[in-house]
Parts: structure tokens; C-alpha cells; sequence
């Protein structure tokens, strides 16, 4: 179980995240969706400890340290690969740093979204460094595998397929954790959805919950943040009306 306790971030002045209350425990794939700013970068960084924090997070009851930090493996469209080595050396960093690495879904993913092997991943296409990216998250053999933003520059038939192809390749004890604003392509993927906004957690709900009572996650997640349909208009007249 990954658990989140009453975690704050601040930056000079503002709380990126105000006291965050969450918990995941393995199998499942769930949705963090908010607004740009709204902290789900930040969050995701607390969990891995790149940024300091108040609060608790613990894994299995444990405080994410260097002992247990291989149970989590990250995915962004920042990037965290050595970008003058190639794809089979990054391969052979991973077997050697990390016991559970998997070769065979290592060589499976590099297949199906063809990418080559002894290239060195910055002459990469942006879309296949983040294809390479999610490689080597689902590769390495952890638990929890957090994605941020992790398909940007990706066309929708790859994004499409890979959905698809996660779902037949997690095992029972993985957990996805994925940062989108591709909501309507993930809402059948993603068994939870749990929404953030300036910080706060407004929301946090199982897929199948919201099917039983005739919602989608759109229409969910626009009620939760108060969405006005009306915005635009109201926008475009008080533009033209000021002209």
C-alpha cells in the first residue's frame, strides 16, 4: 500500500499541495486529473522524493528510502534517461540496478512500438523518447509505476494501442499511476479517478461507480470542478463587447 498523509508543499507562498490524503493500494490503475498548476506533477515528485515536503508518505508502512525506492519507477515527458546511450545499453544499466528488470516485456515493448535498439535516444523522435520512457517504467520491475504526462507528442493510434496493451500486460500486484488531460482517451482504461485542484483533492471515485449511476468521468469531473458551459460565449461578448 502507498500512502499519502497529510503532505503540503509549498513555493514561496503558495501551497502547490495542502494537505493531500491518499491511498493506493496495488493492482489498480488510477487517473490523476486536474488543471495546469494544479499539483499533480508536484504530487508525483513527493512520492519519489525529489521534492521535500511536510506530511507522511510511506510504502508498505515504510518511508520511501534507497531500501525500498525499486518498488517505484517513473515515466515523464521530461525525461530521465541518458540520452548518448542506446536502447540496448540503458537494457543493460537496468538488469544490473535492478533485480525484478524484465527482459521480456522490455524486448515486447520495443517491438511493438518499433524502436531501435542501438541508437543512441537522442537522435529519438520526442514520441519515441517517450515511448522508451514508459519501456523502461513498465520494465523495471516496480510496483507502483507513476506516468506524467507520459504520451505527449504521441499520436492517438499509438496512445490507443499502448492502453490497450497495458491492461494485457500488468500483473495483479502492479499499479499504474498516470498524470493526463487526455481524459476522454483513459476513462476506459482507469479503474479510479481522483481529482486535484490548487492543491486540495476534490474528488476521488472508482470508474465503475460512476457507470452505475449513469455518469462518465467527463461529465464527472466538470460537475467537481463547477465547470460553465457557458464560458466561451461569456468570454467572446465581453471581448467583442469591449471592441
Amino acid at each position: 500500500m502507498l500512502e499519502i498523509k497529510n503532505v503540503t508543499k509549498r513555493y514561496s507562498g503558495y501551497k502547490a499541495l495542502d494537505d493531500v490524503c491518499l491511498s493506493f493500494p496495488r493492482g489498480e490503475i488510477i487517473g490523476i486529473f486536474g488543471e495546469n498548476g494544479a499539483g499533480k506533477s508536484t504530487l508525483m515528485k513527493s512520492i519519489l522524493g525529489f521534492i521535500g515536503f511536510s506530511g507522511e508518505i510511506t510504502l508498505d508502512g515504510e518511508a520511501i528510502s534507497k531500501k525500498n525506492i525499486a518498488k517505484l519507477s517513473f515515466a515523464t515527458s521530461e525525461h530521465s534517461f541518458f540520452p548518448n546511450l542506446s536502447a540496448a545499453s540503458h537494457r543493460d544499466f537496468y538488469r544490473e540496478h535492478f533485480d525484478r528488470f524484465s527482459d521480456k516485456r522490455f524486448s515486447s515493448l520495443m517491438e511493438f512500438f518499433e524502436l531501435p535498439m542501438h541508437k543512441a535516444l537522442k537522435h529519438f523522435s520526442t514520441g519515441q523518447k517517450n515511448q522508451f520512457e514508459v519501456i523502461l517504467a513498465l520494465s523495471q520491475g516496480a510496483d507502483y509505476i507513476l506516468m506524467d504526462e507520459p504520451f505527449a507528442g504521441n499520436d492517438i493510434f499509438n496512445r490507443e494501442d499502448f492502453y490497450k496493451v497495458l491492461l494485457g500486460i500488468l500483473e495483479e500486484h502492479e499499479t499504474v499511476i498516470l498524470s493526463t488531460h487526455l481524459i476522454e482517451e483513459v476513462s476506459d482504461f482507469i479503474g479510479r479517478a481522483v481529482l486535484i485542484r490548487k492543491g486540495k483533492i476534490i474528488g476521488d471515485v472508482k470508474t465503475a461507480d460512476l457507470e452505475e449511476k449513469g455518469k462518465n468521468l467527463v461529465s464527472y469531473i466538470k460537475e467537481s470542478y463547477n465547470y460553465r458551459s457557458d464560458r466561451v460565449s461569456r468570454a467572446l461578448n465581453d471581448i467583442i463587447g469591449e471592441e
